[in-house]
């Protein structure tokens, strides 16, 4: 119960924070102060060192280089200011593993379908937020053909280093706070389990997720009903459903399995 008591306290103090400094919107910090309760408070602090460091680092990098990437802003379905969607999106498969981790306190497949969720997502952050920056043209992760800097389901060279690199930040930390012995077995699985989440999700930004087109700006769009500029989108592809923020649970699924299974 004191665990649980500073999870609450701890999670509520990174969530209003994060509120302060426009990270979270009012849904996405009420729904990261719950979040956080469960992984602090059921998980310990080896479980919330995993998250902060997720969180702390994808809000960063938000933040870098904004001014390059504002004209990019028109095709993301939503902001940096992340909302209860993002935040389900990102940490909900994490919260799901804490929770297990309760009933099972022994069990090492907590741990790692835990931190194999957060490497996929960090990494995939990690190569949206600084992939738009690539020099050139990125190409669409199924035809490898050119498309424009922002483009759902496009990769570049800037774009899988940073997955690389948001992935081993995770399984390092995973395999240092994990179970004793398995540092190197872990690292290695994790990173893998983290960048195979990133690439499935860009697959999935390829193919079946939806993408819209603004008739008034000419441009491919995530956003739905309305565009940047106020006009009403139009669907060309994908499955509806299938949002960003439904795209982004299946990168944490993909990531969560693969550390399970590689264990």
């Amino acid at each position: 119960m004191i665990q649980l008591l500073l999870g609450f306290l701890l999670a509520f103090l990174v969530a209003f924070l994060a509120y302060r400094v426009r990270s979270l919107s009012r849904s996405g910090a009420l729904t990261a102060w719950l979040e956080g309760t469960i992984i602090f408070g059921l998980g310990g602090l080896p479980w919330a060192v995993l998250l902060l460091t997720f969180f702390i680092s994808s809000s960063l990098l938000t933040r870098l280089f904004a001014k390059r990437k504002a004209p990019l802003n028109e095709k993301f379905d939503k902001g940096g200011r992340r909302d209860i969607g993002q935040v389900l999106a990102n940490g909900g498969v994490a919260a799901l593993f804490a929770g297990l981790h309760f009933f099972f306190p022994h069990a090492a497949w907590t741990w790692m379908g835990f931190a194999g969720s957060l490497a996929a997502v960090n990494a995939d952050t990690w190569a949206t937020e600084l992939g738009v920056l690539n020099p050139t043209r990125p190409r669409l992760f199924t035809s490898l053909a050119p498309v424009e800097q922002g483009t759902s389901g496009a990769i570049s060279v800037y774009g899988t280093l940073s997955a690389v690199g948001g992935s081993f930040l995770i399984a390092l930390l995973g395999g240092a706070l994990g179970p004793a012995g398995r540092f190197w077995a872990n690292l290695e699985l994790l990173t893998v389990a983290g960048l195979l989440g990133a690439m499935f999700d860009s697959f999935l930004g390829a193919t079946f997720q939806a993408i819209y087109h603004c008739p008034q700006c000419d441009k491919e769009t995530e956003k739905h009903p309305l565009h940047t500029c106020g006009t009403q989108t139009v669907q060309v592809r994908g499955w509806r459903w299938l949002n960003n923020d439904m795209v982004n649970i299946c990168c944490a699924v993909v990531g969560a399995l693969i550390g399970l299974i590689l264990i």
